[in-house]
């Protein structure tokens, strides 16, 4: 079994020390980003060179280079959109309250730039491929889309572990657009989908009569789908999963200091708020009574109508406001993690009656 075993190690430590890497690099100080995406691009060269060189190449050694080009391509991607390149138009959190479309939209225009890298990516891997005999690099390279499609679907949906951990400091407003939850109706899907091609392709490297080419690209990609798949699981299961990449998070944050955390708040905050408990929360929050919230802005219900509030560089802001009838009450803010727990209390407190 020696030759599915030896891709599928290869494949999992690939995937480790690869993740580890970006998670390192995107990382460390914004002066360092221009010499990291160099080096990237010089890989990029090299790996779009190398799906054209091992094109109709089908040795043992033509699959794990196509593998290893389709996987240096996606990565390529991957820094990019991590060190804040090639991202989207719309750099800002989510606004409070926003639900349906507009939402979509919005969460849109914060990876748009990003979607289309991975479109054209996918463009010129699938042109070059073409008819050839070794497709192992696209076919990599289409596994890795799928699958991050279908995780920022469920992420967006909501899961139980969003990665927001793995959000480098300039990237932590994507957190807004994360939804916390145990459960969503996207997930059995995504897994059961997973698995099952997951399970084909294994079952291609077991075919009688199956070359070692075929062997070993089948095991290769079967098991990053295997990996892509237990991605999905840890997405709902409240484990700390940047445990597997800790060499790579403690060097990242010896860089710099610790980022702030955004925490965006939805659920048990129906109740009405009272509008002068609440004016008051926000002069403390400026005045530091919570610690370090850089901002704290949202949309809640109170005792005469709906009330947005918003606080920035020092400034506190409370109005009345027009919703939409199906609208939620929705909170995003910005601090240390101690003092948004505090925070959270703070305004959950808001929202009991006054005493007379």
């Amino acid at each position: 079994m020696a030759e599915i075993g030896i891709p599928a190690l290869v494949t999992i430590f690939v995937w480790w020390f690869s993740t580890g890497l970006i998670l390192l690099l995107d990382g460390l100080r914004r002066d360092t980003f221009g010499r990291s995406m160099a080096g990237a691009t010089v890989l990029l060269a090299l790996a779009l060179y190398g799906l054209g060189a091992v094109a109709e190449d089908t040795s043992v050694a033509g699959a794990y280079l196509g593998f290893l080009c389709g996987l240096a391509v996606w990565g390529w991607i991957e820094l990019a959109f991590l060190t804040g390149f090639v991202t989207g138009p719309r750099r800002l959190p989510c606004p409070p309250g926003l639900v349906g479309f507009p939402r979509v939209m919005a969460a849109l225009g914060t990876i748009l730039w990003h979607e289309i890298a991975i479109l054209t990516g996918a463009g010129l891997i699938l042109g070059m491929s073409y008819g050839a005999e070794n497709q192992v690099g696209a076919w990599t390279f289409m596994i890795l889309w799928v699958m991050r499609q279908s995780t920022k679907l469920n992420i967006f949906l909501g899961a139980r572990n969003t990665g927001e951990v793995f959000l480098p400091d300039h990237l932590r407003y994507l957190g807004s657009y994360f939804r916390t939850r145990p459960m969503n109706l996207l997930f059995p899907f995504s897994v059961m989908g997973s698995t099952l091609f997951c399970a084909w392709l294994f079952h291609h490297a077991l075919l009688p009569g199956a070359t070692p080419f075929q062997v070993t690209a089948a095991s290769l990609l079967g098991t990053l789908a295997a990996l892509a798949v237990l991605e999905h699981w840890f997405l709902m299961m409240p484990l700390p999963i940047e445990a597997l990449w800790r060499w790579a998070m403690e060097r990242r944050a010896g860089t710099q200091a610790p980022p702030p955390r955004m925490a965006a708040w939805e659920s048990g905050l129906s109740a009405p708020c009272d509008a002068d408990r609440l004016n008051r929360l926000l002069q403390d929050v400026t005045e530091g009574v919570y610690g370090q919230v850089e901002t704290l802005r949202g949309t809640l219900r109170s005792a005469t109508g709906w009330v947005q509030f918003d606080l920035a560089e020092g400034r506190a802001r409370l109005m009345p406001v027009m919703v939409a009838g199906n609208q939620a009450p929705r909170v995003v803010a910005v601090g240390t993690t101690r003092d948004l727990a505090r925070l959270r209390a703070a305004l959950e407190a808001c929202l009991r009656p006054a005493v007379a």
